[in-house]
């Protein structure tokens, strides 16, 4: 008797010890994976970290150049309809103090308008007014694009805004690219809203950006985004791409009119 229960308590030893044994191999391969996976999320933060300094040194490099030349392209499906309304291409020219000339083209309309700091001017029919002038229009093609111009950002101060309003960035064969926050998106759905909070109703706004960098300088960026616009109870789906390419840094010559540059002082 006293043997078989020797025997038993031996077994039951054994036993315990296997079982702590495996108790342990598996605590240590849980922490091994914790490890590993953290060690994959701060890889992660680190590369995304990088790639937002990647665009960040690119875009200094561009602001730091004297001047240069974009142009930016909208594309939206079925070619968003015709008239007035249908977009078309933007064209811009900037130096470093900040004086920028601005050409918008909405549907068969060139409107061309000069920009330095919170000063601006706007050609029309009549001849050049300035942003506070134009503000002061009845409702018009003035007073849309002087409405315009207070949200405008050159290239530059594109990105960087951009930057602010992205997820995780990651870096392609090609180029960085990231989904853009909720609110981010939204921002853009309506060229930066309204002043006031008066801006119409968003929902299910979403998007992403692009940028190209080339012997470490910006060279190319887009957007898309989508949603749906309420206005006067009315709905509007909103699917557009936004293309800017850059070229002629420091060779772009900004030469404004006389008549422009009297608005501006």
């Amino acid at each position: 008797m006293r043997q078989l229960t020797g025997d038993i308590l031996s077994s039951e030893r054994l036993a315990s010890k296997a079982d702590s044994k495996f108790t342990m191999k598996i605590k240590a391969l849980m922490k091994r994976n914790l490890m590993c996976a953290a060690m994959v999320l701060v890889a992660g933060s680190i590369i995304a970290a990088d790639s937002k300094d990647d665009i960040n040194n690119a875009v200094g490099k561009l602001a730091a150049a004297d001047n240069y030349s974009w142009k930016t392209t909208v594309t939206i499906p079925n070619g968003g309809g015709g008239g007035r309304f249908r977009p078309g291409p933007t064209v811009g020219k900037t130096q470093k103090d900040g004086l920028t000339l601005v050409s918008f083209t909405m549907g068969d309309n060139t409107m061309d308008t000069v920009v330095q700091g919170a000063k601006g001017a706007i050609k029309t029919e009549d001849g050049w007014l300035s942003l506070d002038e134009a503000s002061k229009e009845d409702q018009g093609p003035a007073r849309f694009m002087a409405r315009r111009l207070q949200n405008f950002k050159a290239p530059v101060a594109e990105v960087q805004n951009l930057l602010s309003k992205t997820q995780e960035l990651t870096k392609s064969d090609d180029a960085y690219s990231a989904d853009l926050t909720a609110d981010g998106a939204k921002s853009l759905l309506t060229f930066g809203g309204r002043r006031g909070g008066n801006g119409p109703a968003i929902t299910g706004a979403k998007g992403s950006v692009k940028f190209w960098v080339t012997d470490g300088v910006i060279t190319k960026y887009q957007t898309k985004v989508q949603g749906t616009i309420t206005r006067n109870g009315e709905d509007v789906d909103i699917d557009r791409t936004s293309t800017t390419e850059i070229k002629e840094v420091g060779t772009t010559k900004v030469e404004p009119t006389d008549d422009a540059k009297k608005k501006l002082s």
